[in-house]
């Protein structure tokens, strides 16, 4: 079954119809969900949408979760035991769920009543990796249940977006290149951005940096930083500043002023100048972190590579208990 088909089923078995959706997972995996927790935010006008991290969904059940709820849990090894048990949640209280993997043996895959087998690698189309699937199926609820206005130009641009994409990593490779030469010895990064974005801000600093890379690092809102965190700006901090192309661009453009004025340390990245213009006006804004994942994936592999730290290297994470 496809998407469309899914949802068109859970939708279509329940008497009241899908009222909620959670969207449940932990660390990379969750990230890949914040867009999809924008789009409906900003989108619906009926439907409730939560997005929780796996141990909290478990320990703090929502009391609005039951039969008329839609749980989405992804976990890329598919035994992430707070996202498995997070699923058996879920099916305990009535609600139907769509678990995401790339293991189709994962213990995840018994608690979904659709299971998603994902690919991975950068040569699969980026319409096939969780961020966007996860997107896709938020658009289909929203369309399923009560209609969305611009589903069409969604839609289309899942399907421009790997081509923006692939003539965007081209375009950034040398600048990736000259950016880790430049931080290579930094102990700590601020990462900001705004919108459907701010959750890959986020993304990159506790998974690509810290995770990753062992480096101390901070998301910070755009719309946030001039409420407190400006104040430890100066000229030997680096900063990492996400823009977005839509309507919270203004957010991004007013840190940048600042930023370039007292600060020093400055890498931009930003999805108007990498083409994201090829997409809708109107929905432009939900593929800029479809855009920033990859790309910054090239950031990171650079700065890995500079480091002569892989990207595998764990010391704590399945290697103690914790």
């Amino acid at each position: 079954m496809n998407i469309k088909e899914i949802i068109n089923e859970i939708h279509t078995k329940k008497e009241e119809g899908m009222k909620d959706i959670y969207l449940v997972a932990c660390g990379g995996s969750l990230v890949d969900m914040y867009l999809s927790e924008y789009f409906l935010k900003s989108e619906a006008k009926r439907t409730r949408v939560s997005l929780y991290t796996s141990n909290e969904f478990v320990h703090a059940v929502p009391k609005a979760l039951g039969s008329h709820s839609l749980v989405v849990v992804c976990s890329h090894g598919g035994n992430t035991k707070e996202s498995v048990e997070a699923a058996k949640t879920a099916k305990e209280k009535g609600a139907s769920t769509i678990t995401l993997t790339h293991n189709e043996t994962g213990a995840l895959v018994e608690y979904g009543d659709y299971n998603i087998l994902y690919k991975w690698g950068e040569e699969t189309d980026v319409k096939d990796n969780p961020m966007a699937i996860i997107f896709a199926i938020a658009v289909e609820a929203l369309h399923s249940i009560e209609g969305y206005h611009a589903y069409h130009k969604v839609i289309k641009g899942l399907e421009q977006i790997n081509t923006v994409i692939a003539k965007a990593r081209i375009q950034v490779a040398e600048r990736a290149r000259a950016f880790a030469k430049k931080y290579e010895h930094e102990n700590m990064f601020y990462v900001l951005s705004s919108g459907a974005s701010y959750g890959h801000a986020y993304g990159f600093s506790i998974c690509s940096l810290m995770e990753m890379q062992w480096i101390h690092a901070s998301a910070i809102h755009t719309g946030e930083y001039f409420h407190g965190p400006f104040e430890v700006t100066d000229k030997e901090t680096p900063y990492i500043l996400l823009m977005n192309e839509g309507r919270t661009r203004a957010l991004d453009e007013r840190a940048l002023s600042f930023l370039k004025q007292y600060g020093e340390k400055l890498e931009v990245v930003d999805c108007k100048e990498l083409g994201i213009n090829t997409i809708d006006d109107e929905v432009v804004e939900f593929f800029n972190p479809i855009v920033f994942y990859s790309i910054l994936s090239v950031y990171r592999a650079e700065l890995a590579k500079i480091r002569q730290h892989p990207l595998e290297t764990r010391r704590y994470m399945g290697k103690v208990a914790y």
